[in-house]
């Protein structure tokens, strides 16, 4: 078989629709479009988000809040997250990756406090809440913050 010889399987392919060819084709005259009207039209349509002239919903809702420029978004990980790693192990961001509990870092990576800690563990990040800090030095391990 070569190139020149290759067709779809049948009833692979279907003729696209052949509009306004005479009536014996089922869509002459109108075309499909019923009649009149705006959307019969050629261009006939309304720009998305018009309501037929009354105030549409993007100017009747109030405007709120804005997004500040210099946002940080930061990979939250929790200390009760911690638990799965073995004890004395150092935890940086790599390792948070490889074990699923961050998808990303963002801007950085903050360990909140939610949970307990029983091991202990040298944990390296860019922020760490004053409690969280608290539990992981009571678990007897380490916290080492890493600049930006």
């Amino acid at each position: 078989m070569e190139l020149n010889e290759l067709r779809p399987a049948v009833g692979a392919t279907k003729d696209r629709k052949r509009i306004g060819r005479g009536p014996g084709s089922g869509h002459g005259k109108t075309a499909t479009k019923g009649h009149k009207g705006q959307k019969a039209r050629s261009g006939g349509s309304v720009k998305p988000g018009f309501e037929g002239g009354q105030m549409p919903m993007q100017r009747r809702l109030p405007k709120r809040g804005f997004t500040p420029l210099t946002r940080k978004e930061y990979a939250l990980v929790n200390v009760g997250q911690l638990e799965v790693f073995e004890a004395g192990s150092c935890i940086d961001v790599e390792a948070l990756l490889n074990a699923g509990l961050i998808g990303g870092v963002k801007d950085g990576l903050k360990v909140l406090a939610d949970g307990d800690l029983t091991k202990p563990l040298t944990v390296k990040a860019h922020k760490f809440s004053a409690k969280a800090k608290e539990k992981i030095a009571a678990a007897g391990g380490t916290v080492e913050e890493i600049s930006l």
